[in-house]
């Protein structure tokens, strides 16, 4: 409130004496922003949210910020906020009615409270994995913005695996020829097993992925369908009972690595929203870490650790997180700076 200036709080103090859903609304003031919704206290963080969502689009705004509501003064519980706060924005974002508000942001001040709404959007994720436009991805659109079509990714096709064994039966009699084939059949059948992992993940396989199942398909007993037309996207193994198990078990780990590498991508997008971590050049010049670098120093300094070697220019420099200073093998040191983002802005 100081730092909206006089004019704010003059115009708080004139429109609490009317009638008001449970908020009121001023002009910015010296923030820069042009409308401040102020909310009465209430227990119920995600009605609120609900509320100031539901205004910001009847008065078509673009965007909203809101704090880490009841964390404060309130004692509320961050994991419990961070729950509450993210059920009412993912179910605004479900609605079909939505035609001006596009983006929303959550500022958080302390980031030790940055983890508690990382999980939360986490759990949402996970169990929304299978769906092709579900909540998440929508609630993602919100705070990190839609992302330009990526280009049409080149079809990528496994070559398709065909090892003929040829059996000649001869016998004295045609009954026990027949008697031999089907006796056979069944031996054959017995060995074999069939697989099928369906996973959106598996849309993201590249040629290294690609590669590592022509690999698989040439050592082991199996035939490998890669079925990426299908939604969701589907491998199918067949083959010896064995090697199936084992072929399905790897195609997982392929999977879950990418799995990996999107949750890391997107914290790290999150973590890039709330603090920019940056080193500086002897000519003065500012220049910040990648994303992946950036998440990885602020992990450090939430966790306390004193030291992190992180690489600077191809050169591997040590970080002192107390001193923010960064030295190389040489004895050379660069100034570390770290900067939150939206501090004072809401």
């Amino acid at each position: 409130m100081d730092a909206a200036g006089s004019q704010v709080e003059d115009e708080c103090a004139e429109y609490a004496e009317q009638s008001h859903g449970g908020f009121i609304t001023t002009q910015g003031g010296n923030l820069s922003c042009s409308k401040i919704i102020h909310l009465v206290h209430n227990s119920n963080v995600k009605k609120q949210v609900t509320k100031v969502l539901s205004e910001c689009e009847l008065r078509m705004y673009k965007s909203v910020a809101f704090p880490a509501i009841g964390t404060g003064q309130a004692g509320q519980s961050p994991a419990k906020v961070a729950d509450d706060m993210l059920d009412a924005v993912m179910e605004f974002a479900a609605k079909q009615t939505v035609q001006h508000l596009k983006k929303i942001k959550i500022i958080i001040f302390q980031t030790d409270m940055l983890r508690d709404f990382y999980e939360s959007m986490k759990r949402r994720e996970d169990r929304n994995l299978s769906t092709t436009d579900s909540w998440v991805s929508l609630f993602k659109s919100f705070f990190l913005g839609k992302k330009s079509p990526a280009e049409k990714k080149r079809p990528i096709t496994l070559e398709k695996k065909v090892d003929k064994a040829i059996f000649q039966i001869c016998g004295n009699s045609k009954s026990k020829v027949e008697a031999a084939e089907s006796w056979l059949k069944d031996i054959i059948l017995k060995e074999q097993f069939e697989n099928s992992i369906s996973d959106e993940l598996i849309e993201n396989f590249d040629e290294s992925q690609i590669k590592a199942l022509s690999e698989l398909q040439k050592t082991k007993q199996v035939t490998i369908q890669l079925e990426n037309k299908l939604s969701p996207p589907c491998i199918k193994i067949s083959g010896i009972s064995r090697d199936v198990c084992f072929v399905s078990v790897e195609v997982q780990k392929m999977i879950q690595k990418l799995k990996d590498t999107e949750e890391e991508r997107s914290k790290a997008e999150l973590v890039r929203n709330l603090v920019e971590w940056r080193y500086l050049l002897s000519n003065g010049k500012v220049v910040p870490f990648d994303k992946l670098t950036n998440m990885q120093l602020e992990d450090a300094k939430i966790a306390k650790k004193t030291h992190l070697t992180v690489k600077i220019k191809k050169s591997c420099y040590k970080v002192d997180l107390n001193t923010l200073q960064a030295t190389d093998e040489q004895g050379r040191t660069i100034n570390i700076q770290r900067v939150p983002k939206n501090e004072g802005k809401l």
